[in-house]
């Protein structure tokens, strides 16, 4: 296992060399180049090493009864047999060897290295926490000087990194050359390693043997996530080395100048990374609380757009007022436009602000107030009965705002976050015995075990209970807590509009001979109806995929990748790894663990397929058509994801349509309250979904008041 590199020092122009290469520490070269499962498979009699190899506990008794080898035993490069078993991965075996006395922190191979540094370069983290919870020591160096948490980083697995400093490793410790784990993620280019890190308190000030910042190793590469994670933490963006390179002469130097400067305006920078400060009136007002007037102004700024277009289609000819208008609404988006240079950096697109919400609040109240100023005067004292429709139109009209602000200010059902580091631990130890230390069960963001049908939001940046989708349309999240009011706003949506339009109708009486005189006389209520309805295209679309998922008892998330899929978390590792140890006791080892996760459903996903697919997501068409073909997930089995393909298994959570639609509508919860975070009816029963975290075998058993293997279970309520 030999791993040697130069001194890194200084380039001849300058740039920051590359790191000690971890292209051979990543995976160790091992004696008589045999690696990870090449040694023959049924092992020598008297061969320990390959008995330790792979994992035969009989065979390795025998070998302790009949001979003088035993659990010491060390060759002449200090290798162990523990060493072997555990960068094979063969849990029972390393187990068993540490029983029988096997010296757990002794260092061997040409790198030096101990027990639990094999295993930490082949990422088998089940294996480190044997070794952790026997006193194996993360802190050791190898012949490098690169403890642990070093060789972990150089493969980017984020529940390795989560584990290890859920053992107490300081976050900063340093190389033989002064590099912190921090800086080897940034150099990698493991964006999510370098916030997990940062999130851990890692400093951005920390400098290497050579002045080094982890900014100036992150231009090394020039991955844009890393270098603009660390400028967010307040990396010195004028910090030098000890030649005197700042960040920006470096990113030059390398040729990463472009995901220096993307970084930069990102983060609120020029490109000489100064700030980026506006001049127009009231700035100072704006820079003391971005974000709070940047969400209201995209609240509230599309009434204007909307506002101005159709005074000006209304008021003037079709040949002047249709370009005129366009202009105008051009004109004021592109106002917009211009402060979202100035926002922060994760509400710098239109659809990651309020935009979207606020183009719906801006319809809702033009549309009151033409009905309040214009159509009720005009139509509530005519004889033919339409005092009543305006009677049912302010009835949709009270409703609809009240189910819309409540569906966008009500906590969707985040699920709540651990008490501290000693909770996290205990939890990652549970889940770690239970075989469930994956993506899937636990949220490397909110480092909480993600329970059954949670699902991390990257825009909310929490794991929601029952999720089904992040709306831009209410700027929140759709789950367990505010699914019905979602539900009833588009009900009480579709015959509000509907409602509103037959009244424009009797106002503006269009079928009568006198059709150019009504429309010239107000054309703004015509059009403004004709926007209204509109609005019924993505409604009826979304109100259809709601109605199926309901009555198959499935989320939009599930209706698009399956029923069974459980999500990742939304940070992916560069190097995924399940870590499952080849236990041959256990039958029951954790599956592979799943590359990480990204928002789908209503309102997110990835730009693939240039504008009509990315506003195809923004309305629900995608979600639709997959509905309309029956690709979803299926009342009685796992749903396919976009290309349609079906996943086997039964939906545990459908006990058939009627069932399912009196679970979600007669929720006992208040419809016009709040109810209590995670609580909802499943099969008849009370359930939390934030407490939620397999799946139900059988429903009857919870009837009785029984438990089984498969039914729900929730994290051991031991105090910490």
């Amino acid at each position: 296992m030999a791993q040697h590199h130069d001194a890194s020092g200084p380039a001849a122009n300058g740039a920051p060399t590359q790191p000690p290469s971890k292209s051979e520490t990543a995976t160790p070269k091992l004696n008589n180049e045999v690696e990870l499962g090449a040694m023959p498979g049924e092992p020598a009699q008297n061969d320990i090493m390959q008995i330790a190899r792979v994992g035969d506990i009989p065979a390795m008794e025998k070998l302790f009864e009949t001979s003088d080898y035993d659990a010491t035993y060390t060759d002449d490069e200090g290798i162990t047999p523990l060493h072997w078993a555990s960068i094979n991965n063969q849990y029972a075996m390393c187990k068993f060897l540490i029983d029988r006395g096997a010296p757990i922190n002794k260092k061997g191979g040409e790198s030096v290295a101990t027990p639990l540094q094999w295993a930490a370069q082949r990422c088998h983290y089940y294996t480190v926490h044997l070794l952790l919870q026997h006193g194996a020591d993360p802190l050791i160096t190898d012949a490098q000087g690169y403890n642990t948490l070093h060789i972990s980083t150089f493969n980017g697995n984020l529940l390795l990194i989560i584990l290890l400093l859920h053992q107490g490793i300081p976050v900063d410790v340093e190389d033989a050359y002064g590099h912190t784990a921090l800086m080897w993620a940034a150099y990698k280019g493991y964006p999510a390693c370098v916030d997990v890190f940062l999130r851990w308190g890692a400093s951005v000030h920390a400098k290497d043997e050579q002045g080094f910042t982890a900014l100036h190793w992150a231009l090394v590469k020039g991955s844009p996530g890393c270098i603009q994670k660390v400028i967010e933490y307040g990396a010195d963006r004028f910090a030098k080395t000890t030649t005197g390179k700042t960040p920006s002469i470096t990113a030059r130097e390398l040729n990463t100048a472009v995901a220096w400067h993307k970084a930069l305006y990102e983060c609120g920078y020029d490109e000489d990374a100064n700030p980026i400060v506006p001049s127009w009136p009231g700035a100072n007002y704006f820079l003391q609380d971005r974000r709070g007037f940047t969400t209201k102004f995209f609240f509230l700024w599309p009434i204007v757009l909307i506002w101005v277009t159709l005074v000006i289609l209304a008021g003037m000819p079709v040949y002047a007022g249709v370009p005129i208008g366009f202009l105008a609404a051009y004109t004021v988006q592109w106002v917009g436009k211009q402060l979202l240079v100035y926002a922060p950096p994760d509400m710098r697109q239109f659809e990651k602000t309020p935009w979207m919400a606020g183009i719906f609040a801006a319809s809702l109240a033009l549309v009151g107030l033409n009905w309040l100023f214009t159509i009720l005067p005009g139509t509530a004292f005519s004889e033919d009965g339409t005092w009543l429709w305006n009677f049912l139109f302010a009835v949709f009209y009270a409703l609809i705002g009240f189910f819309y602000t409540r569906a966008m200010v009500e906590d969707p059902g985040f699920v709540p976050k651990l008490n501290g580091i000693a909770e996290q631990k205990a939890v990652i130890d549970e889940l770690i015995g239970q075989w469930k230390y994956d993506e899937a069960h636990f949220c490397v963001t909110c480092m909480i075990r993600t329970p059954l049908r949670s699902k991390h939001c990257r825009r909310c940046q929490r794991c929601v209970a029952k999720h089904d989708h992040h709306c831009p349309w209410v700027y929140n999240c759709v789950g367990v807590n505010n699914h019905r009011h979602f539900f009833l706003y588009l009900i009480n949506l579709t015959f509000g509009v509907l409602t509103y339009g037959l009244l424009t109708y009797r106002y503006c009486n269009i079928l009568s001979p006198a059709l150019c005189r009504v429309v010239n006389a107000d054309a703004y209520s015509l059009l403004l109806a004709l926007w209204a309805s509109l609005q019924l295209t993505w409604v009826s679309m979304l109100l259809f995929v709601q109605f199926v998922q309901v009555a198959r008892a499935m989320t939009t998330y599930e209706n698009m990748f399956g029923v069974n899929a459980r999500p990742a978390a939304s940070l992916a590792s560069a190097f995924t790894s399940t870590g499952a140890p080849l236990d041959p006791s256990s039958t029951s080892a954790a599956a592979g663990a799943e590359g990480a996760g990204h928002g789908h459903g209503h309102g997110h996903g990835h730009r693939h397929g240039g504008i009509l697919k990315h506003w195809g997501r923004l309305l629900g068409v995608d979600t639709f058509i997959e509905t309309a073909r029956g690709r979803g997930g299926g009342a009685g089995g796992g749903g396919g994801g976009a290309g349609g393909k079906r996943r086997k298994g039964g939906n545990p959570f459908s006990r058939g349509c009627i069932a399912n639609c009196r679970d979600f509508w007669c929720d006992p919860a208040p419809v016009f309250g709040r109810r209590e975070t995670g609580a909802a009816v499943l099969g008849g029963r009370a359930v939390n979904y934030t407490e939620m975290y397999e799946s139900p075998a059988v429903m009857e058993v919870l009837g009785r008041g029984g438990r089984r293997a498969g039914g729900y279970e929730e994290v051991a309520g031991e105090e910490v």
